[in-house]
């Protein structure tokens, strides 16, 4: 409901011409039509003059469409004496509008939530050790940078530190947490894992991977489809030839209403008005699921498509790991290794580690707590060496494998 008078709010002109059709037909229901008759035609005759001189505007600035067969609808119409056909044009043209301007809306705001997710801060390291925040457009190629836990990484860069794990679900698709070692190329975007790591940038913030996909994004929503640039093509003649339809059907019936009759069947066309929005709301809907589409030409070719091929992993599954079975060697049973597993992954971020503790949980098994829990970003959970608690001693190949 909110969304809705939101809606009618924004669009005065839709709300406008809603209420006058609800006057009109009070009116008429009360008995007086000839009141319901100059509410309407005045109201029609004021929203033509409004098209009408956003009609002089578009083509001073070289644009064209059909504002000038929807005036010529609605003041026609009201000469002929057919005041609600003209108020069905108002509607038509102003509720197109209106859809358009919301899809757009819906297509800016997408944008506006990658732009604001768009790292803007990145973290120096100087010659001493200490570190400076600055906008993430003066780290130049070559400097050092620290990433905190849990921030994106600023630019494109190569892994300084020994070993991280970062999101790129965002950037690849792959619903995931990647293991990365030193030497590796990072993408700007990525989400860093629960350390703080050092990596050198290696291409400035205009020329690093988010940016481009940011980039890319704001194209898109400019674009048009070729479907759309032929509805912008043949709105020109598409009027003119409505004109001459509308004209001969008056000369050869004598009646001035059949020209009416003629253009508010051909108004406003649905090839221009309803294009431009169904691409609009096709790109915002899927950019809100994940989906960046390169522009209205690749959504239009979807149309042609006939096989598909899919990463599957977060895709057409979940991404979401699950324990299959456990494989038990001599002393221990099933219940007893997965909970003792379950107690050490239970301190662990890891997505392997999540999977283990929920199979114990499902199984209702009393997972115990462990002391001195060791993780190796990128390796395996392991317990101290020199410390004693209640968990069996565990050496480094007890821990869970990553990668």
């Amino acid at each position: 409901m909110a969304t809705v008078v939101g809606f009618l709010r924004d669009h005065r002109v839709v709300t406008a011409t809603l209420l006058v059709g609800v006057l009109g037909g009070v009116l008429e229901l009360t008995g007086l039509p000839g009141a319901a008759r100059w509410t309407i035609s005045v109201f029609a005759l004021v929203v033509a003059a409004l098209q009408a001189r956003g009609m002089v505007a578009d083509l001073r600035a070289g644009a064209y469409g059909i504002d000038l067969l929807a005036v010529t609808a609605i003041v026609s119409t009201v000469l002929v004496g057919e005041y609600w056909a003209a108020l069905v044009v108002c509607l038509m043209l102003s509720g197109g509008e209106a859809l358009e301007d919301y899809a757009a809306g819906r297509a800016r705001r997408e944008l506006s939530a990658l732009l604001e997710r768009a790292p803007q801060v990145g973290h120096r390291l100087r010659a001493d050790g200490t570190v400076l925040d600055v906008p993430v457009t003066e780290l130049a190629v070559g400097e050092e940078v620290l990433v905190k836990p849990h921030e994106l990484v600023p630019v494109d860069a190569v892994l300084l530190s020994d070993d991280a794990t970062f999101d790129e679900s965002s950037l690849t698709g792959e619903s995931l947490p990647v293991d990365r070692r030193r030497g590796d190329d990072l993408l700007s975007g990525s989400v860093n894992g629960g350390e703080a790591v050092r990596v050198r940038v290696s291409a400035a913030a205009a020329d690093s991977q988010y940016q481009r996909i940011v980039e890319l994004v704001r194209e898109a929503q400019d674009s048009k489809a070729p479907f759309v640039r032929l509805a912008d093509r043949v709105a020109v003649p598409f009027t003119v030839g409505a004109l001459l339809i509308a004209g001969l059907a008056w000369g050869l019936s004598g009646d001035a209403a059949r020209f009416a009759e003629v253009l508010v069947v051909a108004t406003p066309c649905p090839l221009i008005i309803a294009a431009p929005v169904a691409f609009m709301a096709g790109m915002s809907r899927s950019a809100r699921n994940g989906v960046i589409v390169k522009g209205g030409g690749t959504l239009e070719q979807l149309s042609r498509v006939r096989t598909v091929a899919f990463d599957k992993t977060g895709t057409l599954t979940y991404g979401t790991p699950r324990v299959a079975r456990v494989d038990l060697a001599d002393g221990l049973g099933a219940d007893e290794l997965l909970a003792l597993a379950a107690a050490v992954e239970q301190y662990s971020s890891h997505p392997l580690a999540a999977a283990i503790v929920t199979a114990a949980r499902d199984r209702g098994l009393s997972v115990p707590a462990a002391a001195d829990v060791e993780e190796l970003a990128g390796a395996a959970a392991r317990r101290r060496r020199r410390a004693r608690g209640p968990l069996r001693p565990a050496g480094p190949r007890a821990g869970r494998r990553h990668g």
